[in-house]
């Protein structure tokens, strides 16, 4: 039993798949955006003077009344979808936040910027001294012989010469 395969020369195309296939590769060029998947997170553009921040108000199905409450305090406020009737985003149809802006467990919110701004430098802050408060401890534990240098600087290299 032989086992006999086309050679190339013999699969080669005729004159019709050859004029085919120069037609179809004739189009007009069109700029192709590339494909993302959709966001279900997208939100309308905050009014001058405030942000759009999602907030969660459910998490595995039980409700997080501590941190929605403590949000709505400090000043962020819920944002309706009647508020921009051109859009259709996702809303929340029924219960206690029925109509706000909302998907899986979290509603939109806007905020001053000034809120948002104060809440940015107070975590900051927040971290520094957390920073400070480990380089003390570890400070504690240095030896006369044998110092630590607390050496904060980062630095990326993609490979070729240093310059």
């Amino acid at each position: 039993m032989e086992n006999k395969k086309p050679t190339r020369a013999s699969q080669s195309k005729g004159d019709s798949t050859k004029v085919q296939s120069q037609a179809s590769s004739v189009k007009p060029k069109v700029a192709v955006k590339p494909w993302t998947p959709p966001s279900y997170l997208d939100t309308p553009n905050a009014p001058d003077g405030f942000r759009h921040r999602w907030v969660r108000i459910e998490v595995l199905g039980f409700v997080d009344t501590k941190n929605i409450q403590g949000r709505l305090r400090s000043g962020y406020e819920l944002v309706r979808s009647d508020e921009y009737p051109q859009d259709d985003f996702p809303a929340i149809t029924d219960g206690k936040y029925a109509g706000v802006i909302g998907h899986g467990g979290l509603v939109l919110t806007r905020v001053p910027e000034e809120i948002a701004k104060a809440r940015e430098d107070y975590y900051a802050k927040e971290a520094g001294d957390q920073i400070t408060a480990i380089d003390n401890d570890l400070m504690k534990e240095q030896h006369r012989g044998m110092p630590i240098d607390i050496d904060r600087q980062s630095r990326t290299t993609f490979g070729g010469k240093k310059s």
